[in-house]
């Protein structure tokens, strides 16, 4: 007798639906989605790309907002057993035309988009440009013919088409999904994501929050990013809970949500928590209420400062978690446990089933304190880079992935990390990180945020740099601020100079854009 092993991420909404159809999925607006519905458009999508010739082992891209169209196409794509390539709103026609080129997709579903970000004549004009993508399909509302001249929509792939769909059966080794770095350095790398590491991914992230049918999700985390799509959409599918989408993060968007729609778990980066944190019309809200509701947030993608997070806590009266991944851990490796002790500024522990180290150069675990890069090995590292064996060589070694996230563990278990290795400042021989610099200017009466960067130094190698943004109403002067700095780091380690700016360049995720600063 043969055995065969199946599994396919999809079945996370067959579930769900079959468990929990008149449950709220989806929450947009004045729109209000259970999950037989979520699930009966996804399988109506389903039957169109089958009808289209799209098959088991094809590569799927898609762009869209946190709308409810990301999850019906999202699922329905894994449906067929196809791979989903989400791409991110914001790229523009020659970043889209390689994404395309690179992931060998056959077919892109593409919203239409806005004036201020028409993602759908982007799109378009990148599909044309690659012969190896066969399909598109534009998404517009229900009943909009397509704006675009030539461009199908994906109303017209969907007309007529039954609600009903029979998952295809996939192996748990077969990629789910293909996330595309940022490419900071050099040009993006498809990280290739199986349904095994996507399922469990989902699977450990509700169990660490206790996540169940009764939980409301606030996402305004993009969904084409591991964090938002793994940590908050599959694990809320998979336990039948509500999601309210927001399509761009926007505090009073977030703050209405919380307050009308009762959120229990809320998740995103630091500089998502500092914008609620210091947002000057909080007060309008009901922050009681809101704080009632609120049981869980979850905080990861970026290094989170001490003093926003412990603000945060005092001002929402919640309980903050820290966690830490990367897309090509989908995502999470590390999380800070309800059930155990919570260390400010620590990334917790590894999750079941995962292992880190911190290693010297030679990828050997350095002693309990000290410093070193953070190698991960476990059932939540992906497949490798998509067409990149040189790349994928480059970050394992004997099944453990390189990070390129530089860490040190406690006697107690517990990961701390330190920066980048790509942003460590060498200032005349010694290692400066740059988040430990923003950590102390943090603690400044006058500063609210902070980035600090080396820049190239005839004398010293690189010299440290700061960008800061002040508090409403604050002053200082880059004067002041050196001096200050200087009386409480070390002499190596404290800013030269001081830019202070009105907001800091983010990526679509929240981060800070260190490079576009260096450029700048």
């Amino acid at each position: 007798m043969t055995f065969t092993t199946a599994l396919n991420l999809a079945s996370a909404l067959d579930g769900s639906a079959n468990e929990y159809p008149n449950n709220t999925a989806i929450i947009f607006g004045e729109t209000r989605l259970n999950y037989a519905q979520l699930n009966g458009a996804a399988n109506q999508i389903a039957n169109g790309l089958k009808s289209a010739g799209i098959k088991r082992g094809d590569h799927v891209a898609l762009t869209c907002p946190n709308l409810p169209y990301f999850p019906m196409a999202y699922y329905a794509i894994l449906k067929v057993g196809a791979t989903v390539v989400p791409l991110s709103v914001l790229l523009k026609k020659r970043e889209i035309e390689y994404h395309l080129g690179d992931s060998d997709s056959v077919a892109y579903i593409c919203f239409i988009g806005t004036a201020e970000l028409p993602m759908g004549q982007e799109g378009w004009a990148a599909y044309n440009d690659v012969k190896t993508c066969e399909n598109f399909w534009l998404i517009t509302p229900p009943g909009v013919d397509s704006p675009i001249e030539g461009a199908n929509t994906l109303n017209d792939l969907i007309a007529g088409q039954a609600p009903t769909f029979k998952t295809e059966v996939t192996d748990p080794s077969e990629s789910a999904v293909i996330l595309y770095t940022s490419g900071t350095t050099g040009q993006p790398k498809g990280a290739e994501l199986s349904h095994a590491n996507m399922f469990t991914n989902a699977m450990i992230s509700a169990g660490l929050v206790g996540l169940t049918s009764k939980d409301v999700h606030l996402i305004a985390l993009p969904l084409f990013h591991s964090f938002g799509q793994s940590v908050q959409m599959n694990a809320g599918v998979l336990t039948g809970s509500s999601a309210v989408l927001i399509p761009r993060f926007d505090p009073d968007a977030v703050l209405k949500g919380f307050q009308d729609e009762n959120v229990t778990i809320f998740c995103s980066v630091p500089t998502g928590f500092w914008s609620l944190l210091h947002h000057p019309d909080a007060d309008k809200y009901d922050l009681e209420k809101i704080a009632s509701n609120l049981r869980i947030c979850c905080t990861g993608g970026d290094a989170m400062p001490v003093e926003v997070m412990k603000g945060f806590e005092e001002k929402y009266k919640v309980t903050m978690l820290e966690g830490y991944g990367l897309s090509e851990t989908s995502p999470v490796a590390s999380f800070s446990r309800i059930d155990k002790e919570k260390k400010p500024g620590s990334i917790g522990v590894p999750v079941k089933g995962v292992e880190l180290m911190v290693a010297n150069e030679k990828r050997e675990p350095v002693p309990v304190g000290e410093v070193g890069e953070i190698l991960i090995r476990g059932h939540n590292v992906m497949k490798g880079y998509y067409k990149r064996p040189e790349a994928t060589e480059e970050v394992f070694t004997d099944g453990w992935f390189a990070t390129g996230d530089m860490g040190r563990v406690d006697n107690d278990g517990y990961y701390y990390i330190v920066d980048r290795v790509k942003d460590m400042i060498i200032r005349g021989g010694f290692n400066v990180y740059p988040r430990e610099i923003e950590e102390v200017l943090l603690l400044h009466p006058a500063i609210s945020l902070a980035a600090v960067i080396g820049e190239p130094n005839e004398k010293y190698g690189e010299e440290i740099k700061a960008f800061v943004v002040l508090k409403d109403g604050a002053t200082a002067n880059p004067e002041e601020l050196i001096g200050w700095s200087k009386n409480e780091m070390a002499a190596y380690k404290y800013p030269r100079s001081f830019v202070i700016k009105d907001t800091l360049p983010l990526n679509a995720t929240g981060k800070v854009l260190k490079r576009v600063l260096r450029e700048s």
